[in-house]
């Protein structure tokens, strides 16, 4: 069963979050009753001790409900896993109690009100946020990345409780109190091997926005035979993604054939994973955005020249390539199109929305509901993710409505609250506006509007073609399963119906619809290695050294 968004998209482990919940579930004591006061059904009361937090905290708890232990409850919270019910907390002092009740609001159980009498397991979660006095004026709460890519569940300095059992019994005016005293530790800094090696940065350009210490970092994977050529230069993959928190290569996952070994002189390249999380997400999305901050121009001034100054790099656009899948697809080609001059060719796989007449299957202009297809009679609820074989596995406004639980005012760390904070305006309140109500699902047109100018990547294209076709009609490649888990191939059906009329010039690259192919689809790894080096060698200058990294 898909456990969230990230996870679907990444596979990425949870090893981090079960090993510590593991280490919780040594102690199992029952719940403490506090003193009854007439209420209209039981409660939870949410503490946390000194020793876990010496000061107040300002952030969200939570609770998670779940019938078995085996994995603590909060880790078995997802868009179709067990009930999640969360506050927000202002100046919550130590040993203070934050009420959840029946007026709070849960996934997928609404209410306390409607969760079934019997036994279950309760687990605490205090998420800590960050006060954020921003350079446009505006100040913000958000959850600081500790650098475990933006997931409030396994991040460091947030405090989890103990999994405690609990008889519900929804006529009972009882309150339950559950403490929440486990700090999650620190993440210990990467190591580097004489292959892989780890760089973090901080960002002057983003710590003066956000008012705060902000990081950005580079895993940097290293062709063999770098250290024995120590008079070659290398072309440079630049893979854009979630955060990535191991070595490797990254990138690429696809189907395809078991290819031959090579024979012969190798193409070798240096292949860096970028890391740029931001205070709502796990990827900042790598642009400059009114929400989220300059990342466009930290990357391109702070992070790629820290990473081609230390390695040896053959620092000219033609020799730089750009990759990734899914948010790295977007990633991928939206800097290749914000800047055209600065790199050689984009191989995105399986993109985020790249045409918002699909943002996955919502026409944000067209339509007036995210969630629902009003037919007059009935109305029809959009599906959110589906199996190649059109079984669907969950709705839009479940996964929505599990966000809104997690974190109010885009605060989440998820999918659609990153698209907001990513593409859309500033609020009065200083955080996104949303593109739609997301209680409701209904579509405000004017911050789709505002989307549609500045992060549309087809009618960024369209709009400016005169301009930037002649910089990118060569450079342009996009792949996807034409039945990708989340609709976003007909994103990509609408740049490529763009594409193959648009003239003056004529774009010469490639898109490929694999048919069948879920999330995420990509050709196989040495296959896009042979498509860089075609770009590379067909595209380098004359008299550009394309001997030296091929051994």
């Amino acid at each position: 069963m898909v456990r969230s968004r990230r996870l679907a998209r990444l596979g990425a482990g949870l090893g981090t979050a079960i090993v510590f919940a593991a280490g919780a579930l040594a102690l199992t004591p029952r719940v403490t009753l506090l003193a009854q006061r007439p209420t209209t059904g039981p409660k939870f009361a949410i503490s946390f001790p000194a020793t876990a937090h010496t000061g107040p905290i300002t952030g969200r708890v939570y609770v998670a409900i779940s019938k078995t232990n085996d994995r603590a409850p909060i880790q078995q919270t997802d868009t179709t896993g067990v009930p999640l019910f969360g506050a927000n907390i202002d100046a919550l002092a130590p040993g203070a109690a934050a009420t959840i009740d029946a007026s709070t609001l849960g996934y997928p159980v609404k209410s306390l009100k409607d969760l079934p009498a019997g036994d279950y397991w309760a687990q605490a979660f205090v998420n800590v946020y960050t006060k954020f006095a921003r350079a446009d004026g505006h100040t913000v709460w958000l959850h600081q990345d500790q650098w475990e890519g933006q997931n409030w569940k396994i991040s460091p300095g947030n405090i989890t409780g103990t999994p405690v059992q609990i008889h519900w019994d929804p006529a009972a005016s009882t309150t339950i109190a559950l403490s929440a005293a486990n700090v999650i530790p620190p993440i210990a800094p990467a190591v580097d091997t004489e292959n892989v090696k780890f760089i973090k940065i901080q960002s002057a350009i983003l710590t003066k926005w956000w008012g705060q210490p902000m990081y950005l970092g580079a895993i940097v994977t290293l062709p063999d035979g770098y250290a024995a050529h120590p008079n070659v230069k290398y072309p440079i993959n630049y893979v854009q993604g979630h955060f990535p928190r191991g070595g490797g290569a990254g990138g690429n996952r696809g189907r395809g054939a078991t290819p031959a070994p090579p024979t012969g002189p190798q193409p070798r390249m240096i292949n860096v994973q970028l890391q740029h999380p931001s205070p709502y997400y796990d990827d900042s999305y790598g642009v400059n955005s009114a929400n989220n901050g300059p990342y466009g121009d930290a990357i391109m001034q702070e992070l790629l020249p820290a990473v081609e100054t230390k390695f040896r790099v053959i620092r000219e656009p033609w020799a730089r390539m750009l990759t990734g899948g899914s948010t790295g697809g977007w990633i991928s080609l939206a800097h290749q199109i914000f800047y055209p001059d600065f790199y050689g060719g984009v191989f995105s796989t399986c993109p985020d929305g790249v045409d918002f007449r699909y943002h996955q299957i919502v026409n944000i202009y067209g339509d007036d509901n995210a969630y629902f297809v009003d037919k007059g009679w009935m109305k029809i609820e959009r599906p959110n993710q589906r199996r190649p074989d059109g079984n669907i596995m969950s709705m839009m406004k479940d996964e929505n409505w599990f966000e809104l639980v997690q974190g109010d005012k885009s605060r989440s760390g998820g999918q659609w609250d990153i698209w907001e904070a990513t593409y859309g305006p500033v609020g009065a309140d200083g955080y996104p506006q949303r593109i739609w109500d997301k209680q409701t699902g209904t579509i405000n047109k004017t911050v789709a509007a505002y989307w549609k100018e500045h992060y549309d990547l087809r009618n960024i294209l369209e709009t400016n073609w005169k301009t930037l076709g002649p910089k990118l009609a060569n450079k342009l490649n996009v792949y996807v399963g034409d039945a990708d888990s989340y609709f976003l191939n007909m994103g990509v059906h609408m740049l490529d119906e763009f594409l193959r009329k648009v003239d003056g010039p004529k774009w010469t690259g490639e898109t490929l619809f694999q048919p069948m192919a879920p999330h995420c689809f990509s050709p196989p790894r040495d296959q896009m290695m042979g498509k860089m080096v075609t770009q590379i060698t067909k595209y380098a200058p004359a008299g550009a050294d394309l001997t030296s990294w091929r051994y």
